[in-house]
């Protein structure tokens, strides 16, 4: 009886109870996990019946010019406050935006956020174009003579101007760039910020800050001896050493800080300070505190723990000095942030930078504190064991809370949005089924031992079609691994493409899919960052690092076996379409592999094409290993072409025979503009 009751409360909250895995087996979830998760959501068990919370949910969801379908109580009254304060009926013709509703139920009045939210996101760049296609690019691991040891903005300017003026490319997806920790050691991961709201000073071009022209000789001479040693490094197929990188452009940045600025750029400071307001003041207060108590805001003393907290004013006057250098390091961000997708669109590009917004945050960092009412601390968002990954994943971040957040608006969901489309053409959502379901896993729990939570993905993907409203974004959503088929039609029919990556593209059977079987609504592309190389895939040089590793849960050749046969599979369709010549071996000459790839790409109805930089120059070794950490130098790899050499950014700019070897390469993959390779 009392798992019924258990069962009932979770199903009336959103937790699953069971799940299907990945090989389509129910898996049931245990008594343990369930009130585990249901605790961290502020549920008790043994309670049946939730509080009376009125005539209205937590949030209401309109799509434009349809009629509301929730039913208030008879006499009930209704108005629409809208965002600019009129008052308008609650009935279809509802301006899009986030508006209030107000109700009043026998003498009782109740209010909830009102979203009008698009039916669809209908970007012009798909509207004029049959199809789009760009590069994808870890930017980190993308350097330049020029760049300071990791590749920055300048260096994903070029490379946008480079593949749309050179090989006619539409777009350029990178890897997110979000904040980073304010002090030596920072992480790694891109998809492990401090905050998703703002961007990682990391990417700063040293350079080209204004403020550096305005320097004496010999502050500029000092800045370039900071510089010299990273720009050696940078040369040499050595892993990146971000905190190196990082001690000597902040120190380069705290002297740039201190020079005067001309009339105009004082002004736009302070336009872009009163744009941010609050949001940017808290962000800035955490980093200057982070650097006296650590990244991890639940150690520092208690009355900085929460972000509202009187003591956390006194000390942010009392550090202001450091709060203004982080907000000014968001300033000139921003600044580059906007020249690179400037650049882009004049290199002619339709769509120009996608950014990547990763899943979440650190459970310590600055958006847990800024935004910590909305999650849910206690809980690990993650993944549920799959074919690449079958131990699970957990990746300890703190997942929104579904009620407040709603309760909230989406409004911190909202500003994430925005910050990562300001200055983009479109944006990648990593692991879209997070906003219908996520796998939650407990504290001190094993990845496998999560479980479901629902999310109402009416909210979430509705701010989401907002936000690429306002943007006129294209929007790409990462729906790999364990998704429900109507998640997919959901996402399709609001305009969200899907990702679609050849490896797993197969029938029942096991069989490659032919071209025509594709979906029309996706990215495709032949990996992703998560998954090996082509050259590396093809050799199962993957199976083998695996196995090293002991992320796998069957014999080593039985793994093998299965890759090698996948491999072939494919080689024998590329053949069989008239792709690949039936003498090619795929591991002595993995670039013919990888042009056939790509053409049989061209010639699914998807319609994106992402081409990752990684297969065009020939790289071997995998940007991430799931299931590792430290075991495997993940997000520290640089670019580098199948000798293991370094691959700059100027090589791809001057290099006239490297272009070519890229038009090989890509073969018939072609521009939205008309334009074939």
């Amino acid at each position: 009886m009392r798992d019924v009751q258990l069962a009932r409360v979770a199903e009336r909250h959103g937790v699953a109870t069971a799940y299907e895995d990945w090989r389509g087996r129910r898996v049931p979830v245990s008594p343990d996990t369930i009130r585990h998760v249901l605790a961290a959501l502020g549920v008790d068990p043994a309670t049946p019946d939730t509080p009376d919370r009125g005539p209205l949910p937590p949030a209401v969801v309109l799509r434009e010019g349809k009629a509301p379908d929730l039913v208030l109580p008879g006499g009930a009254r209704s108005v629409v406050e809208t965002s600019d304060g009129s008052l308008l009926p609650f009935d279809p013709g509802l301006p899009l935006g986030v508006h209030t509703l107000r109700v009043t139920d026998g003498g009782a009045e109740h209010d909830a956020p009102l979203l009008v939210v698009p039916d669809r996101v209908e970007p012009s760049a798909l509207r004029d174009n049959p199809r789009l296609w760009g590069v994808m690019a870890q930017i980190y691991s993308v350097r330049s003579r020029a760049s300071w040891g990791t590749g920055d903005l300048r260096d994903l300017a070029e490379l946008a101007d480079w593949s749309s003026r050179d090989l006619g490319a539409d777009f350029a997806l990178i890897n997110p760039v979000h904040a980073t920790e304010p002090l030596p050691p920072v992480e790694p991961s891109p998809y492990l910020p401090v905050s998703r709201r703002y961007a990682s000073p990391l990417y700063i071009r040293i350079e080209d800050v204004p403020e550096y022209a305005r320097l004496d000789p010999a502050q500029r001479e000092g800045i370039q001896r900071l510089a010299r040693p990273l720009r050696e490094r940078g040369r040499t197929a050595d892993l990146l050493d971000r905190d190196s990188v990082w001690k000597a452009k902040r120190s380069a940045l705290e002297v740039l800080f201190e020079v005067p600025r001309a009339p105009g750029r004082e002004a736009s400071l302070r336009a872009y300070l009163e744009h941010e307001g609050r949001s940017l003041v808290e962000f800035a207060t955490w980093a200057a505190l982070a650097e006296e108590y650590g990244t991890d805001y639940r150690a520092w003393p208690g009355h900085l723990r929460d972000v509202r907290a009187p003591g956390v004013g006194e000390e942010a006057r009392r550090r202001w000095p450091t709060v203004e250098f982080h907000r000014w390091l968001q300033w000139v961000l921003d600044e580059q942030l906007a020249q690179a997708q400037t650049t882009a669109e004049n290199g002619g590009m339709g769509v120009g930078i996608v950014h990547d917004l990763a899943i979440g945050v650190q459970a310590g960092g600055a958006d847990a504190w800024m935004y910590g009412g909305a999650l849910v601390p206690g809980l690990h968002a993650g993944a549920p064991p799959d074919e690449f990954n079958q131990q699970g994943q957990d990746w300890g971040q703190p997942p929104w809370h579904p009620r407040r957040l709603a309760e909230l608006g989406y409004g911190p969901f909202r500003q994430i949005l925005a910050q990562a489309l300001r200055h983009a053409g479109g944006v990648r959502i990593d692991h879209v089924m997070g906003m219908f379901r996520l796998w939650c896993v407990p504290e001190g729990a094993s990845a496998a031992e999560g479980t479901y939570v629902r999310f109402d993905h009416e909210g979430m993907v509705g701010t989401l079609a907002l936000a690429a409203h306002r943007a006129d974004a294209v929007v790409v959503g990462e729906d790999l691994g364990t998704v429900e088929p109507w998640v997919r039609e959901h996402l399709a029919d609001r305009g969200v493409l899907g990702t679609s990556v050849l490896w797993f593209e197969q029938d029942a059977a096991g069989e490659p899919r032919a071209p025509g079987q594709w979906r029309t609504d996706c990215l495709a592309t032949v990996a992703t960052h998560d998954l090996p190389p082509v050259a590396s895939f093809l050799s199962t040089e993957h199976v083998e690092l695996r196995d090293r590793l002991g992320l796998l849960d069957r014999p080593v050749e039985d793994e093998r076996a299965d890759a090698e046969a996948r491999v072939e599979r494919w080689r024998e369709l590329l053949v069989e379409l008239g792709l690949l010549d039936e003498g090619v071996d795929p591991v002595a000459d993995p670039a013919a592999v990888v042009a056939a790839m790509h053409a049989y790409l061209v010639a699914t109805p998807a319609r994106m094409v992402g081409v990752a930089l990684t297969d065009v120059v020939g790289d071997r070794r995998m940007q991430n290993q799931p299931g590792t950490c430290d075991e495997y130098p993940n997000w520290r790899i640089p670019l580098t072409n199948g000798e293991g050499e370094p691959v700059l950014v100027d090589e791809l700019l001057a290099d006239p025979r490297m272009v070519a070897r890229i038009r090989r390469t890509l073969g018939p993959v072609g521009g939205g503009r008309g334009r074939t390779l």
